[in-house]
């Protein structure tokens, strides 16, 4: 089972490291937030179900720990998103951009 857990932490790690390269190399906010996002959270989960494994005594923290992680990290990364949106940055040339428009604040507090 030790061999298992430390196989899930390694892949967490690779995880982290492949985030690492993508939002490095991505071209523009709206990638690097996916790239770092789905990383972050696949790295996490992974690396967290092998501590899972580890320390038996720990489950039930380490499930909720993965919820929460679970839970915020799209809805931060679509945050970030939106704002960089609202705030005019524009994606990289050649991106297909479907018609999406904000609601205007007078329209969204009725």
């Amino acid at each position: 089972m030790s061999i298992i857990a430390w196989g899930l932490i390694i892949i967490g790690g690779l995880f982290y490291g492949l985030g690492g390269l993508g939002v490095y190399r991505m071209p523009d906010v709206y990638n690097r937030a996916q790239a770092g996002t789905k990383a972050t959270t696949l790295g996490t989960l992974s690396s967290i179900l092998g501590l899972m494994i580890l320390h038996p005594e720990w489950i039930a923290k380490l499930f909720l720990i993965m919820v929460f992680i679970i839970v915020t990290n799209p809805i931060g990364s679509s945050t970030l998103i939106r704002n960089a949106f609202v705030k005019g940055v524009k994606p990289v040339e050649g991106t297909q951009v479907e018609d999406f428009t904000l609601p205007s604040r007078k329209e969204s507090n009725e």
